[in-house]
């Protein structure tokens, strides 16, 4: 059984919020919710200037589904993690245990009223009937139920945003990698710690290099 997950490649992400377009069209997010957006670091600064697209990303070992008082997150046989919109009570517990601010309270007007929780379901609706308009006037399409990709995936122009089989995302992934001619330096100690005069990374203070 295939494991749902997503990646973003940040050496291709330009920015362009085609993804949040998508999601918020293809599911018709509520107000003053965005289940994925694009978030840039070192904005405006010419080559450090870096952007990934963010969303719930079905962690094995989901906090939302630890801290949730009523345990309205469950787990796919595909990995994804979803949740009870009719178990839900709004408390907002994953939304402060969230590392990447998934879960979210739709809001309207100035000061936003408080409901049930939304999120992103990997384009996989909810626990009601598959394509039935209970699970879309709730949950959104489920794409996963009809074959298909995440929406914001399949939209993304420059192919930055993967979703699907874990194992199939991590290859491609990898390949981008290898062709580049980074290797593992990708995630090595010039990435974190930047690179010494002699083009070596440099180690960390109190550490051997």
């Amino acid at each position: 059984m295939a494991r749902m997950k997503f990646i973003c490649d940040s050496e291709r992400c330009i920015e362009c919020n085609s993804c949040v377009t998508a999601c918020k069209n293809e599911h018709e997010v509520p107000w003053g919710v965005n289940r994925r957006r694009v978030v840039t670091v070192n904005d405006g600064i010419v080559g450090q200037e870096k952007s990934v697209s963010v969303a719930c990303m079905h962690c094995s070992d989901a906090p939302c589904m630890a801290v949730c008082p009523v345990d309205c997150f469950y787990r796919t046989d595909e990995g994804v993690v979803l949740h009870n919109k009719d178990t839900c009570i709004g408390c907002g517990y994953c939304s402060y245990a969230c590392p990447f601010g998934a879960p979210q309270f739709p809001s309207s007007g100035t000061f936003g009223l408080r409901g049930k929780m939304d999120k992103c379901t990997f384009c996989a609706g909810g626990p009601e009937e598959n394509g039935s308009k209970a699970e879309f006037d709730k949950y959104g399409r489920n794409r996963l139920a009809e074959g298909k990709l995440p929406a914001c995936a399949e939209m993304c122009s420059t192919k930055a945003l993967l979703g699907g089989d874990g194992d199939m995302v991590a290859d491609i992934f990898r390949s981008r990698v290898l062709r580049r001619g980074k290797g593992s330096e990708v995630w090595g100690w010039g990435t974190a710690y930047g690179k010494a005069p002699n083009g070596e990374a440099k180690a960390p203070e109190g550490t051997k290099s």
